[in-house]
């Protein structure tokens, strides 16, 4: 039997817990900031805004898959607005803290007083890294909530038509609703990388806010212009679209692998890049 001897151990559990002091450092400083605070508080009050509004408008969002059925079934809303959120709030709303996490310490300056704090460059650039992601991840969390609970009390909880034509009980309805949801953690993930990414090389948070978001507008134009089916497989915004099979009689599960594989190439390979541009530059200059 091999023996692991203590030392060889102490080296990877304190590179974990310098790690997870950094993580938490980073999402107290977070939890400070208005602007964090209020998109956050956005998300639980815009869905019942909309569907208010939605109540009380002559029209409905007929173009948008289930826009015709959310009077029908307060199913419906979450879906209808997981549509405009894969378009343009997803990347503008994860990039407003992983395009401006690395670039506000160049801004500001403090890089110095970051890395004279006992904390190793590798455990700094993951920590922000998780704080980041872990902003996202509840972006996605609290919007699932708050749209599937705006459509069950303003609207109905009656059961959802599937894709095929079927009505799915209201138990199945909701978990139709917030496994659609789930699907948007790794390509939101994949933008969140990035704006890290942009953040490290640009060194300006006006720049790693909006490069997300432009570059997910090419890719919407991209598709919206019928290109090429290979390459829109492999653009970030067609893992948006990937939860369509689950709303089916029975579901199909193909788009939502072929998304999970391109998510995780895309957070492989910003995260890859910003590490070595993060760990190579000298981010105490002027």
């Amino acid at each position: 039997m091999t023996v692991i001897a203590p030392g060889a151990v102490r080296p990877a559990i304190r590179r974990r817990s310098r790690v997870r002091t950094c993580w938490r450092w980073e999402l107290a400083k977070l939890a400070a900031q208005a602007r964090v605070r209020y998109t956050l508080l956005a998300c639980v009050l815009a869905p019942f805004l909309f569907v208010f509004l939605l109540n009380r408008s002559g029209q409905l969002p007929k173009d948008q898959l289930y826009g015709r059925w959310v009077r029908d079934s307060g199913f419906a809303i979450p879906l209808l607005l997981l549509g405009f959120a894969g378009l343009w709030v997803f990347p503008l709303l994860t990039s407003l803290v992983a395009g401006d996490i690395f670039a506000a310490e160049d801004q500001h300056g403090t890089w110095k007083t970051v890395l004279t704090r006992s904390q190793s460059r590798a455990a700094i650039f993951w920590g922000k890294t998780l704080a980041a992601a872990s902003f996202a991840l509840a972006l996605v969390v609290l919007l699932a909530l708050s749209c599937l609970l705006a459509g069950v009390t303003l609207v109905n909880a009656s059961p959802l038509e599937s894709v095929s034509g079927t009505l799915l009980p209201a138990g199945r309805s909701a978990r139709v609703d917030l496994g659609a949801w789930a699907c948007m953690v790794l390509p939101l993930w994949g933008f969140t990388a990035l704006g890290l990414l942009v953040s490290v090389l640009a060194r300006n948070a006006a720049v790693g806010v909006m490069a997300p978001v432009v570059v997910g507008g090419i890719m919407q134009l991209y598709a919206f212009l019928n290109g090429s089916d290979g390459v829109r497989r492999l653009m970030l915004t067609s893992a948006f679209d990937s939860w369509h099979g689950l709303a089916a009689t029975h579901p199909y599960y193909g788009a939502l692998w072929r998304g999970v594989l391109v998510s995780l190439g895309w957070i492989t390979v910003c995260l890859t890049a910003a590490w070595i541009a993060f760990r190579r530059r000298d981010v105490t200059g002027g």
